[in-house]
């Protein structure tokens, strides 16, 4: 070999190994940017699922929260059924008592108003079917009233006119005025835990 050739020979061997160098050089360089950016493609990934999560979290308690709202709501719409039921029901025992049952209850109401006088007031079918005797009845419960000749329009019970006051011993009306209690009684006695 010459001298040129060899000069040539040693310009390519240098050109090579600086080739060799810089594609080395690269490919380092490449596997740091790669390597770097899978390092924030993890870290924002990471961030992103924990999000994730977090909203898949509060999603899930907010489900549930109303599920058990709506669960509350729906059992407390049956229990008012049911205690719309059972109110009835106690109104329609009572309409539905015999006679002697009937006005025996009536004296009892009769006694919730002992020392008031005036006249006492009942539907058409009660002022037909009383007892002959159930003026002096009245009286021996503790209310001095006589009975109208006058129906009114109730379904069972009785109203107490004394002058411009009315004591309304209606059934309806005394199941409306202790409703609260009647409810709390059935509360207690089905739906208590």
């Amino acid at each position: 070999m010459n001298g040129s050739d060899r000069i040539l020979s040693r310009i390519k061997t240098d050109c090579d190994e600086s080739v060799r160098a810089i594609e080395e050089h690269a490919r380092r360089e490449r596997d740091r940017i790669i390597a770097d950016a899978q390092h924030r493609a993890d870290k924002q990934a990471a961030a992103v699922a924990g999000q994730a999560a977090q909203r898949c979290a509060q999603t899930d308690a907010s489900s549930q929260s109303r599920a058990l709202l709506e669960r509350r709501n729906a059992l407390l719409r049956q229990r008012r059924q049911e205690i719309d039921k059972t109110v009835d029901a106690l109104e329609q025992y009572l309409l539905g008592l015999n006679d002697y049952d009937y006005f025996e209850a009536l004296y009892r109401l009769a006694a919730r108003l002992r020392g008031k006088s005036g006249e006492v007031c009942l539907n058409k079918k009660d002022l037909e079917r009383k007892p002959e005797n159930f003026e002096k009845r009245l009286a021996a419960a503790g209310l001095k009233a006589t009975v109208s000749k006058k129906p009114v329009a109730i379904r069972g019970g009785f109203i107490l006119k004394s002058g411009d006051v009315e004591e309304n011993m209606a059934f309806d009306a005394i199941i409306s005025a202790e409703r609260d209690r009647i409810e709390d009684f059935i509360n207690q006695k089905l739906f208590a835990r």
